[in-house]
């Protein structure tokens, strides 16, 4: 939950006159402003994500609750024909002792006390069953009501969550709007070189440079990795899972989905509920996420290349690890997977 206070923290304006600002500096904004733009919308996600799991619940207490009520109705209804039955019979006249002392033959009267102690007994079972299907509706009641309300809760915040990444993301905007043609050729300049940088660091420091994959997918993964190359060109959408758009760990969600894989839904998810790997021992399909707040991730890909839906405004491509700032680490949904024997890089990384 820490990610998602910090995606909804007061953001000051910080580049709302950027001219004359040293491009470093701007680069340094822009880089703030898309971090707290995902941070917004993992925990966007995430309560998609909540809010779907209570309307199944919603739903499901409806359901419990019609089911009820139909077998309450027919509990009442049977009370009902039990109770004429026994008004037309008299039976509530004498007492079965008293009746077996005034008839004339006993065994007449002891087959109309069975007949009677078996009314008794589905009388009596009736009306349990009455008694506990009220008590059992009355909670059902409270129940439904109370999913109801949460659903509501959620879909405000829901709501509430759109809303600030779309103004986060309008502020990008804005900011990228009123740069020149020159600024904006040192800033893409500046940016190119600082990922050339950073990408040198990685490989040298986690041996991921090479002609060939050092470790090999497993099954899964290999086809993971598939699906998301298959992906590039696809715009980014925050929020979008498919199939038409994407955002980072939409597209890494639904890759492992393709693969057999349930992984979590968010990139802050992903990073707290699959198992760590190190660096230096990434092997494609493995998942990198960025940045201290845990707010975007990428699929490796392997020699030193990932792919993922980088930020608004782009598109889904293949990137150096290091495109992105920040490298928190490195997760792997298929933990514990053999990896193939054999493996041949996808056509965009031979």
């Amino acid at each position: 939950m820490a990610a998602a206070a910090l995606a909804f923290q007061p953001v000051p304006v910080v580049m709302a006159d950027p001219v004359g600002k040293p491009v470093a500096e701007l680069l340094r904004d822009l880089r703030v402003m898309y971090e707290r733009t995902e941070s917004a919308s993992d925990a966007y996600n995430t309560t998609a994500g909540k809010l779907e799991r209570q309307r199944k619940r919603t739903k499901k207490a409806e359901r419990a609750l019609t089911s009820l009520r139909s077998a309450l109705a027919g509990s009442r209804r049977e009370a009902g024909r039990l109770a004429r039955q026994q008004y037309r019979r008299g039976d509530i006249a004498l007492p079965p002792v008293v009746q077996l002392l005034l008839t004339r033959d006993t065994r007449d009267a002891m087959d109309g006390m069975r007949v009677l102690t078996r009314a008794a007994g589905r009388q009596a079972l009736t009306v349990q069953r009455l008694v506990a299907g009220e008590k059992r509706q009355r909670h059902l009641t409270a129940v439904a009501r109370k999913a109801l309300a949460g659903q509501q809760r959620l879909a405000d915040r829901k709501k509430k969550q759109r809303d600030t990444v779309r103004s986060r993301l309008k502020q990008v905007e804005r900011t990228l709007a009123s740069l020149s043609p020159e600024q904006l050729t040192r800033l893409r300049g500046l940016e190119t070189a600082q990922q050339a940088g950073a990408q040198r660091s990685l490989m040298s420091a986690h041996g991921l440079s090479g002609s060939k994959v050092r470790r090999r997918p497993s099954s899964a993964g290999a086809e993971a990795v598939s699906f998301a190359l298959r992906q590039i060109g696809k715009p980014y959408r925050f929020g979008a899972q498919g199939p038409k758009a994407y955002d980072c760990s939409g597209l890494t969600h639904k890759a492992w989905q393709k693969a057999g894989r349930s992984i979590p839904r968010t990139s802050q998810g992903q990073w707290k509920g699959l198992r760590h790997v190190p660096m230096n021992r990434l092997r494609p399909g493995d998942l990198v996420v960025y940045y201290k707040s845990a707010s975007h991730v990428a699929m490796y890909a392997g020699r030193g290349k990932v792919v993922h839906a980088p930020r608004p405004g782009s598109d889904v491509k293949l990137s150096p690890v290091g495109a992105v700032p920040h490298v928190r680490g490195a997760v792997r949904p298929d933990a514990g997977a053999r990896s193939l024997l054999h493996y041949r890089l996808p056509k965009p990384l031979r």
